[in-house]
């Protein structure tokens, strides 16, 4: 029979050797833990990370906490504009002022729209608005699937995105054709605070790449944004996206910042993400006017 004293510290030794909980932190529309942080990306063969926010979601709030317990090289893209963290990056959101008459009168527009109009005509067009709270992992994955292997989104971007949208509406609308087929799936969430709708992914189906299905997507979270009363429709990133042109009124600076060694890889490629989207003067500047800031 074993005595009390021993039974205790045979207890106390299995306490000791179970790690703790992961603290959860919560900063704007996110929650973090140390241990789902960070996503692995890969430039050729050279690993560095982002936040579990990067693919899916815009304005991702950072805080000393968040990047002291981030791995490194730690790159975060899409910071808030108005917010004192970061700095500009060589690409820019496209938004859609749907408010403006100027914007679907515009004959170039007017002229494609019908285009498209006339490609999908006999095509049944779906929209639902899905609360946050509801919207699953496993859901979000089964509609991007084709989309997320393309495009290297990772299992926990995936999870990032469900995290983001808790409190927000994420409207799904999907487009099928009369044979049944399903064409596509354009995947938006609504922020009111911002006035807008922000467009995370579109997967369409490359059997009808001719009906241009990525645009014809654009046009209905567009007229979705136009007849919910939202001011922008956020194209998201539009540099590497010629097609986003036909619709984009204004433009909106991107903010990231790069925590980086000097000597690591990452930073000796001179194709990587520190020097494609920063200059090197920028590396490991936190905050948007460093001068300021240690002034105040």
């Amino acid at each position: 029979m074993n005595s009390f004293s021993s039974a205790w510290a045979e207890l106390a030794e299995v306490v000791a050797e179970t790690p703790p909980e992961p603290v959860i932190q919560e900063l704007g529309y996110q929650s973090w833990t140390t241990d789902n942080l960070c996503v692995e990306s890969f430039h050729e063969e050279t690993r560095y990370f982002t936040s579990r926010w990067d693919a899916l979601c815009p304005y991702v709030d950072v805080n000393p906490d968040m990047l002291r317990a981030a791995r490194k090289p730690f790159i975060v893209y899409a910071l808030p504009p108005e917010g004192p963290y970061g700095v500009p990056i060589n690409d820019k959101y496209g938004l859609v002022d749907v408010a403006t008459p100027g914007f679907w009168d515009d004959p170039r527009r007017e002229r494609k729209f019908r285009e498209l109009d006339k490609q999908f005509r006999d095509f049944t067009v779906t929209e639902m608005v899905i609360p946050g709270r509801e919207v699953t992992a496993q859901y979000i994955f089964e509609i991007g699937e084709v989309h997320f292997a393309a495009y290297d989104i990772h299992d926990r971007e995936i999870e990032g995105f469900v995290d983001y949208v808790r409190n927000l509406d994420v409207v799904v609308i999907k487009v099928t054709a009369p044979n049944g087929d399903v064409v596509l799936h354009d995947v938006s969430m609504v922020l009111p605070q911002r006035n807008q709708v922000y467009g995370s992914f579109c997967q369409w189906n490359p059997a009808y790449r001719n009906r241009s299905p990525g645009i014809y997507a654009c046009l209905l979270a567009a007229r979705w944004t136009a007849k919910n009363n939202y001011r922008y429709y956020n194209l998201g990133p539009v540099g590497d996206y010629g097609y986003k042109s036909l619709f984009v009124t204004d433009f909106e600076p991107i903010y990231g910042l790069a925590l980086t060694d000097a000597n690591h890889p990452l930073a000796l490629d001179e194709t990587s993400p520190l020097h494609t989207d920063f200059k090197r003067s920028e590396w490991n500047q936190i905050y948007r006017n460093p001068l300021a800031r240690s002034t105040t």
